[in-house]
């Protein structure tokens, strides 16, 4: 195999340091083969162009290695976080790749609470909020989580609310209130607002909650009940039915979410299902001793990816090296199954905070959990074979799974066929369908105000969403769609066709140069003959356009399709596969269109973002005007004098506020 390799290649090779590091595999087109990391570089590079590895997958791997690089490390931590970094934001071909999702949600209580609310403290950090939260978290707030999903906050939310009736309303709002909203009124908040509940009694609630959120109800009945007994004691009835109130909410919350056991209050269950070429791997998640809900997360590059990573670690075994790609040490080849959980461990918890017991339904490396452990400072354990209640989680997390993958397998079946019929209705060839690239454009706006287009992008078989653009539409007269579609669609392939100008009239493949295989507009004849007059200009091939006309009573599955290059009209019937693929596409164009607009257009009427592009207005008097008027409405509609008596606000900056909010 070494014979087919540079002795560039091969002397660097030889040259590598016997120490622990991340390699990186490219091929002659300098595209990103593979991503591994290993305790030794030179004894685990080594191992790939020192043998024949004949006809299997990762020969042919190795067979295109054209350049290596390598990075050295102080440690198998260090490793293990930048190969995982490498793989999720290089994406290379012969590496399991779980892309990531948006970053998981949490619940936040506001601030550090200010007993005495002196100190010159906002008094609504006296009054900690409870709010739903997605990003990277500080150490000014307190965060409890992560959550799978919104729903999952949101429903822990309402459940304090209930139980300790913490505020949940913005700053801005808790600061300007003069009476208690409906939360109050329904008794899911204590009023702070308007000084109903003392700072010191507000404080005993969040520490109350913060205890549930823990998950240390039982101690938290237990000091209910005492507190009850002492009010009682002391005559204080009132007050005793108030926390007497909070123990029949509580246990009445306990029992509907069927929270257990004190000792279980941090868990992650992870369950892998591999079937047809696709696998899925389910996590579901406890925290506070509460099943808070699941997520699916399905990798790509799987086939190619597992096989060689399968071979790799064999052949890593057989050398003694101690460590295969992932920088473990298998007596054995794994299993797909484990592959990919492997991957997933891996990938998911070097960015999101680990929690102290894993349930799997296959075997994780323990030199891998040892890794995670090390890197976020507490022991990871793995537990293969469970009983009892972590036996049930199991189960219902495999289970879900199981679901989750079946119906992937079932979409992507009928998205499969719905390209195919587009493709053999069209005429566009149906060798490489996985390759066919569809663009849709469309044009929203309000009686001409705030017109936005969208352009959305339809290939592999999905809409993708990351490749969609919006084009802010300026310097026509209001409601003309036709002169928008001609700016739109200048603009987007204006730069393609210079790009093929210059590559002598030859098809690009870069995302932004490469001219799709169709592209759609939504409308009738007027729409096409704008877009074949911008084509034309263009010198670029008129017959991709295609135009998807309302039919008659603008009745859904009626859609005609109209072409460019004088063909017939089309009508592929309202049950047609290639209808329900044209419409799904030119449906996601519309919403992402108008949802642009709405956005546009609330940012002109409210002024929201024009009060940060006032020069002289920074965060910190940003904060004090949208404190002091409850939000840019309020600020656009203050006075210069009212302006002025904002802290930091000068007569010459109140007066530049005024004219730009006006």
């Amino acid at each position: 195999m070494s014979e087919a390799h540079s002795p560039q290649l091969l002397a660097q090779v030889a040259a590598l340091p016997g120490l622990p590091g991340v390699y990186r595999y490219f091929d002659a087109g300098d595209q990103l083969l593979y991503v591994g990391k290993a305790i030794n570089l030179k004894r685990r590079v080594s191992s790939y162009f020192s043998k024949n590895h004949g006809g299997t997958r990762i020969g042919h791997m190795v067979s295109k290695i054209a350049r290596l690089e390598t990075t050295v490390v102080r440690s198998e931590a260090e490793a293990l976080l930048l190969e995982n970094n490498l793989i999720k934001t290089q994406h290379p071909k012969y590496n399991i790749l779980f892309r990531d999702d948006k970053s998981y949600p949490y619940l936040k209580l506001t601030g550090v609470a200010a007993r005495d609310g002196q100190g010159g403290e906002p008094v609504f950090q006296t009054f900690p909020r409870m709010a739903y939260y997605r990003g990277s978290v500080d150490k000014k707030h307190r965060y409890f989580g992560p959550y799978p999903n919104a729903w999952a906050v949101k429903e822990s939310i309402q459940l304090l609310q209930k139980v300790f009736r913490l505020r949940s309303c913005e700053d801005t709002v808790f600061a300007n209130r003069s009476r208690p909203c409906l939360l109050y009124q329904i008794k899911r908040c204590t009023g702070p607002c308007v000084g109903l509940i003392s700072p010191e009694a507000y404080a005993l609630d969040v520490r109350d909650a913060e205890a549930m959120l823990r998950g240390e109800t039982r101690e938290l009945l237990r000091s209910l009940e005492a507190r009850m007994m002492e009010h009682a004691e002391k005559l204080e009835y009132e007050k005793a039915a108030e926390v007497r109130n909070q123990i029949t909410a509580l246990s009445r919350v306990l029992h509907q979410q069927a929270v257990e056991t004190a000792d279980e209050r941090d868990v992650d269950i992870l369950a892998v299902k591999v079937l047809g070429g696709r696998a899925c791997v389910n996590l579901a998640m406890v925290r506070g001793g509460r099943h808070l809900g699941d997520r699916a997360y399905f990798p790509t590059n799987l086939g190619e990816a597992a096989a060689v990573q399968q071979l790799g670690a064999g052949e890593v075994a057989e050398d003694g090296d101690g460590a295969d790609q992932d920088g473990c040490a298998p007596a054995r080849v794994p299993s797909v199954e484990e592959l990919v959980l492997q991957a997933f461990v891996a990938q998911h918890y070097t960015a999101q905070a680990v929690p102290p017991l894993l349930i799997v339904s296959h075997a994780v490396d323990k030199k891998l959990l040892a890794l995670l452990g090390e890197q976020s400072g507490q022991r990871i354990t793995a537990v293969q074979q469970p009983r009892e209640q972590r036996r049930v989680w199991l189960d219902m997390a495999q289970k879900n799974a199981d679901i989750q993958l079946a119906r992937l397998l079932a979409e992507e079946g009928s998205q499969q066929a719905r390209t195919r019929a587009l493709a053999e209705a069209l005429d566009l060839g149906a060798d490489k369908l996985e390759e066919l690239v569809i663009e849709c454009f469309d044009i929203s706006h309000t009686s001409g105000e705030a017109t936005q287009a969208s352009c959305v992008v339809f290939h592999h078989h999905k809409m993708q969403s990351s490749e969609y653009r919006r084009f802010n539409i300026a310097g026509i007269t209001g409601g003309d769609d036709y002169a928008a579609m001609r700016q739109v669609l200048e603009r987007r392939y204006k730069p393609v066709a210079q790009a093929q100008r210059e590559a002598g009239g030859a098809e690009l493949s870069g995302k932004q140069q490469r001219l799709p295989d169709l592209v759609l507009v939504d409308g009738g004849k007027g729409q096409v003959a704008m877009a074949r007059e911008v084509f034309t200009e263009l010198g670029l091939d008129i017959s991709r356009i295609v135009g998807v006309e309302k039919g008659e009573g603008r009745k859904v599955g009626l859609e005609e399709l109209v072409f460019a290059d004088g063909r017939d009209k089309v009508y592929l019937g309202h049950d047609s596969a290639a209808l329900m693929l044209v419409a799904q596409i030119r449906d996601e164009a519309h919403r992402f269109a108008i949802t642009g607009m709405r956005a546009a257009r609330a940012k002109v009427r409210v002024g929201g973002g024009r009060l940060e592009e006032i020069p002289g207005v920074g965060p910190k008097k940003r904060a004090r005007l949208l404190q002091r008027f409850g939000g840019v409405r309020g600020v656009a509609e203050a006075s210069v004098e009212d302006l002025c008596n904002v802290e930091g606000i000068s007569t010459a900056l109140a007066e530049d506020i005024y004219k730009a909010l006006r």
